[in-house]
């Protein structure tokens, strides 16, 4: 079974046994993947069911967070190979702000997904499209084809995973409006890095019709 489609681990699983010669261990988290997968780091994935997480993961993590953007900056920093943070102080500065423009996305779309009725639903999808608003004006700024310059970087994979499931969650028409945020999807679905572990539409939503309904295994 892929790493991809293998079973989360739960409350009640045995932990995982000794990491593989040449590996770094990584905790399923989408971002982190990509940076991995970018960068060329050899890596075993053990994922995690988020809504019943084993006992033995508050031991190695006792806050039980993922902070995937510290993560996939140590990443870059500690590991030779492609370095997708910008070089210059001050374009790296300005990609930390684009993604704070990106951070309110998650949880707008989490309450949608979570939405009981029409009006909130509405109302959420208003805010969705305000935000990627934003990012529409920083790209229409940056004459650029992704966030970072002309290639993509930090700033595109930690921001892609709720960009592909977006129509997944009957989301899609919140980028109707933003004629260069849609050339960037399109640019990143092309992403070597991005098109090898590329989910399907069905997938997507089986999977969150699963999670909703807390009878997720995957």
């Amino acid at each position: 079974m892929s790493e991809e489609s293998a079973r989360s681990l739960r409350k009640g699983s045995t932990p995982p046994g000794l990491v593989p010669e040449g590996q770094i261990r990584v905790y399923k988290h989408e971002r982190t993947h990509l940076v991995l997968k970018a960068k060329g780091i050899r890596h075993e994935v053990i994922n995690i069911n988020l809504k019943n997480k084993p006992e033995w993961l508050f031991k190695k993590n006792p806050f039980s967070l993922m902070p995937s953007a510290i993560t996939c900056e140590y990443l870059d920093d500690a590991y030779s190979g492609k370095k997708l943070l910008l070089d210059d102080r001050y374009e790296k500065t300005c990609q930390k702000m684009v993604f704070k423009l990106f951070c309110k996305a998650p949880s707008l779309v989490g309450r949608f997904l979570r939405s009981r009725n029409k009006e909130d639903g509405a109302g959420l999808k208003e805010a969705l499209c305000k935000e990627f608003s934003k990012l529409e004006e920083v790209l229409v700024n940056k004459k650029t084809a992704f966030f970072g310059d002309n290639s993509v970087s930090m700033i595109d994979h930690v921001s892609w995973p709720w960009f592909e499931r977006l129509e997944a969650m009957k989301l899609n028409e919140c980028v109707d409006h933003t004629p260069e945020l849609k050339l960037w999807m399109a640019a990143m679905r092309e992403d070597p890095t991005v098109s090898a572990p590329l989910t399907g539409v069905k997938d997507w939503q089986g999977f969150i019709e699963l999670y909703l309904h807390n009878t997720c295994d995957y």
